[in-house]
């Protein structure tokens, strides 16, 4: 048996059959339309060219003006974004592929200049994120600025963030999505309240480690309102993400939250290990807190983190995870699974078109066989 053989084994997905388990991971590219955040035709053909994944996981999408974090990112709650996702999604599934929407608010992780009112981004608590926030062009010292002060989100603020999550949920059928990934990794908002170093409320959503899952679960339950669990899966991750905080104990922390989320028939559960992309990858004891995570699920479990294909297949066989999602690989190589299955050759990514531009580094990167358009010119 060919040693990448178990990626290409179909499984299923939820609601739906996947034919192999090389997934697309979720990419922020920074290409969506400045002032609307809506998506282009360059979109459509982005992720048409990498419908051959047996699952696309879209780029983190802000689910209000309130969750956006960084310039140029795409938005899922105003009826024009619905509008320009459709093409994108009626591209990748006219090219026989899935992709799900990944909903996402990133809390502190913002700056007042992303915030409806210019005020102060919000949070588990009142932090201020190490590093600096990628504004764009909507600052004059940009593009980058040192993160500010983000504030406690108020318990009577939390009905209406569910309210959000439900909205852009129902705004992502609407678009033509398979299902969606509610983002609770990368000490984003969610994040911010599973972690210790920036959860110290005193309300229902403090201190105990049940109280600190609490609004993941009721995120989880509120979206299940609006699209059956088989169409909604969840993104964590134990260690590594911007703003520079990490869970006392994530080797308690993180299993806890994967047995929270067992029992209720979720499509799947999307785990990042730490790696050099999220933090020092030095960490030793970081594949084991994944391997307890898988265990404490019991559903499709996908795996992130830096992997190669070798890595990613024993991962399978070995039954540490049930499909891997890749990012770098998937962005500069649309036809990943063809090249994995003949050993490549694989392009190589060129960092310096990751975020802003246009088809450079994002749609030109070479297929072994053409992808057209999938617009008309």
């Amino acid at each position: 048996m060919p040693s990448n053989a178990p990626l290409f084994d179909p499984i299923t997905i939820g609601a739906f059959e996947a034919p192999n388990r090389i997934f697309m991971a979720p990419l922020t590219r920074s290409r969506s339309e400045a002032k609307t955040n809506e998506q282009t035709g360059l979109h459509a053909l982005y992720y048409a060219q990498r419908a051959g994944a047996g699952l696309i996981v879209g780029e983190a999408t802000q689910i209000s003006q309130q969750g956006q974090g960084y310039a140029w990112t795409p938005g899922i709650f105003t009826d024009a974004q619905v509008e320009s996702w459709k093409p994108v999604t009626d591209a990748v599934h006219n090219a026989g592929g899935r992709i799900f929407c990944q909903l996402w608010h990133v809390g502190a992780i913002s700056h007042p200049v992303f915030q409806p009112d210019g005020g102060k981004p919000v949070s588990a608590s009142a932090w201020t994120p190490e590093g600096e926030a990628f504004v764009g062009d909507r600052h004059e010292d940009g593009p980058q600025v040192p993160f500010e002060e983000a504030r406690a989100l108020r318990t009577d603020e939390i009905p209406g963030l569910l309210d959000e999550f439900r909205h852009a949920a129902k705004c992502a059928a609407a678009a033509g999505f398979d299902g969606v990934e509610i983002h609770c990794a990368n000490n984003y908002l969610v994040d911010q309240f599973i972690r210790s170093a920036t959860n110290d409320r005193d309300d229902e959503y403090g201190g105990s480690l049940d109280n600190r899952l609490r609004l993941m679960c009721e995120i989880v339950d509120t979206v299940c309102e609006v699209l059956p669990a088989n169409r909604v899966g969840v993104r964590l991750s134990p260690q590594g993400g911007p703003g520079g905080t990490e869970d006392a104990n994530p080797g308690e922390t993180y299993p806890a939250a994967a047995k929270a989320l067992a029992g209720r028939g979720l499509a799947y559960l999307h785990v990042v290990r730490p790696n050099s992309h999220t933090g020092d990858g030095k960490d030793e004891g970081g594949d084991r807190i994944v391997h307890d995570m898988r265990a404490a699920f019991d559903g499709p479990f996908i795996a992130n983190g830096n992997f190669q294909p070798d890595e990613a297949a024993k991962w399978i066989s070995d039954g540490h995870a049930d499909a891997v999602t890749f990012g770098r690989l998937f962005l500069a190589n649309p036809d990943l699974p063809t090249r994995i299955a003949q050993d490549g050759p694989y392009n190589e990514p060129d960092e310096d078109t990751f975020y802003g531009g246009d088809a450079e580094g994002y749609t030109d990167y070479p297929s072994l066989e053409k992808v057209d358009d999938p617009l008309p010119a």
